[in-house]
């Protein structure tokens, strides 16, 4: 049976965890959709925690279980996931191994490939691609075996690394899980994902104060959690946000989709991005994207680029005053096309 193998940190747990890398799970499912007869398996590393073969949508799923432990107990995850591989490659007909980021997936999927002379692409979806990834080091990559998540991802891995990604695949998203009735439009602003300082949501904190003279009335939520929610939320406090931002913690995938419905306008004020998948989630939900990253060199209706915070106010203050403001949906991406992207890619 033909069997591609996806190499990945983690994975949803079960069906319904769908907090778990959602680009990723649209991903797969995708391909499995578009390749009923194909036998997709997934290798996780450290998420879920506990040791489990399980099927999720049709996908067989080994998880190994590493629980992000360091030193001695990521070489056994490591040796766990190459004797995992050799299992897969004995019983089936492997077409290939995919790996999600540039990082110990694809060193471990680099090194079993060579041997077993199959086919294996680093898919770069974010961070992998700054300087001082010890991975690309420890693999000396081709270009022709590294697959770039946006244009933007592709540049700085060409000067970073002096090599150029095969192929840019970007970010596509499931327009079927979207409503089709349009939401009344009750939040003006609207932020979603990790709270982490690299997400600089400080700045959306000091984007809705400053909002607040001009729209007294003005409502604003942000979803997700992660070690920057007490600050943030003191922030907010201190500011006297009570009734103007609200934090409405981790949701379910499906339920940010809604909120994204019901926004004005998506404030995105992380300062370095692969292609975050809430950008295309919230244009296709209608609303007006404001960030600072420009994954694709293609321009996008309703996205707005912002080189710092002063243009944030701005464009937000302007975008709330249009009277033509309007909200259609602006589709990047679709999901189906990025997976048959991907798969060709082992056709050869």
């Amino acid at each position: 049976m033909e069997t591609l193998v996806i190499l990945s940190p983690g994975f949803p747990a079960n069906e319904g965890d769908t907090t778990c890398m959602p680009p990723q799970q649209h991903f797969v499912k995708a391909l499995k959709e578009i390749c009923p007869d194909l036998n997709i398996i997934v290798l996780a590393f450290q998420y879920p925690f506990a040791r489990a073969k399980y099927n999720w949508f049709d996908v067989n799923v080994i998880a190994i279980g590493g629980r992000d432990k360091g030193r001695i107990f990521r070489v056994i995850t490591w040796v766990k996931a190459w004797l995992a591989l050799r299992k897969i490659n004995k019983k089936y007909q492997v077409v290939g191994l995919l790996s999600f980021w540039v990082g110990e997936c694809a060193f471990v999927g680099n090194y079993f490939a060579k041997l077993h002379r199959l086919t294996h692409y680093s898919w770069i979806l974010g961070q992998d691609a700054k300087k001082k990834n010890k991975y690309f080091k420890w693999i000396k990559p081709r270009g022709e075996s590294l697959v770039a998540l946006s244009d933007f991802l592709s540049e700085e891995v060409k000067k970073n690394y002096r090599v150029t990604p095969f192929e840019v695949v970007p970010v596509g998203i499931d327009t079927t899980l979207f409503r089709p009735d349009p939401l009344k439009r009750d939040i003006d602003i609207l932020g979603a994902g990790s709270l982490i300082p690299l997400k600089q949501y400080h700045l959306f904190v000091e984007c809705i104060n400053y909002l607040r003279e001009f729209f007294p009335d003005i409502k604003a939520v942000i979803c997700g959690k992660g070690p920057e929610m007490e600050r943030l939320q003191m922030m907010a406090k201190s500011l006297n946000l009570g009734n103007s931002l609200a934090f409405a913690g981790e949701l379910q995938h499906q339920e940010v989709l809604e909120l994204m419905q019901r926004s004005k306008v998506f404030l995105h004020t992380s300062n370095y991005e692969g292609f975050g998948a809430v950008l295309a989630e919230a244009l296709y939900a209608g609303a007006h994207v404001v960030s600072f990253c420009k994954p694709m060199a293609e321009d996008f209706n309703h996205h707005h680029v912002v080189r710092n915070k002063e243009e944030i106010n701005l464009k937000i203050l302007s975008l709330l005053k249009s009277t033509r403001r309007n909200h259609e949906r602006v589709l990047m991406f679709r999901v189906q096309c990025i997976a048959k992207n991907m798969i060709s890619l082992f056709a050869g």
